[in-house]
């Protein structure tokens, strides 16, 4: 497609070194989750990191957002607003975020669990990170965009039982936050854009543990489930190169400040 903008080695790698940086500060924000910590203070210290490392926040000002980081706790899929209201043991809390710098984005996202959480919604943040891996490992060149969505809905609601939101979807990403092609996490095998060299593209599954059904509150961002029930959310920024899924974020050093702070637990893939 004409307006697929698909990225050179060098353009690659620039947006690799911002989606590093949006790894980067991912774990930096864990580290400062805690019971009684509250959005507001997290926002503040990723802008601050993103700036000190020479990057600006690419959420920040985009479509009138107002903050650095998408903030949705338990029932909220994504959007949410960073505000004053504490964290408590037993919450999901899902933080997206994205960089701009050297004339590229860069994007990821990490659902954390605060403290002990049901087995019920600890069953859904594993499934739905697995998920994101199937449909990484679907992402190979001369494949279908379609691959890439029909793994992800066919282990989420097939398999497991969950629901895809529909509303929401991945996304191409390079100069632009949101480019071509539109990532859905359902979909049929061998439909869709065929996925060539040099496409990067955000991954990104939104499932809920109850109904897909969706809403928006009236602050024109935060989106939640209808019937209030959990939604889990992961994101991967990755590029199609040397005929494979080259991811592009890293959810490792998430991973280890969660393995060094006490009150977050690890969502451990099982398979």
């Amino acid at each position: 497609m004409a307006d697929i903008h698909y990225k050179t080695d060098e353009e690659i790698e620039i947006i690799r070194q911002n989606c590093l940086l949006v790894s980067k500060t991912l774990a930096m924000v864990g580290s400062h989750l805690k019971d009684g910590s509250v959005g507001t203070k997290l926002d503040q210290l990723a802008e601050e990191f993103i700036r000190d490392h020479g990057a600006e926040p690419g959420f920040k000002g985009y479509q009138d957002f107002p903050a650095t980081l998408c903030i949705s706790k338990n029932e909220v899929v994504v959007h949410g607003i960073p505000n004053e209201e504490p964290f408590k043991e037993g919450d999901i809390i899902s933080i997206d975020c994205g960089v701009y710098q050297h004339g590229y984005y860069g994007d990821a996202a990490y659902t954390f669990a605060l403290g002990k959480i049901s087995e019920e919604t600890m069953k859904l943040l594993v499934v739905t990170k697995d998920s994101l891996y199937k449909g990484i490992e679907a992402a190979k060149r001369d494949g279908r965009l379609g691959d890439i969505s029909f793994a992800i809905q066919n282990y989420t609601e097939k398999v497991h039982g969950y629901s895809v939101v529909r509303e929401l979807v991945g996304h191409g990403i390079g100069k632009n936050l949101h480019e071509k092609p539109q990532v859905p996490n359902f979909g049929k095998k061998g439909r869709g854009v065929k996925l060539q060299e040099g496409l990067v593209i955000a991954i990104e599954p939104m499932i809920n543990l109850g109904t897909r059904n969706i809403a928006q509150s009236s602050d024109g961002w935060t989106v939640y489930t209808k019937d209030k029930k959990p939604s889990a959310h992961y994101e991967h920024t990755i590029a199609v190169k040397n005929g494979r899924a080259d991811i592009l974020s890293d959810h490792s050093f998430i991973e280890e400040v969660i393995d060094k702070n006490d009150q977050l637990e690890k969502i451990s893939l099982k398979s």
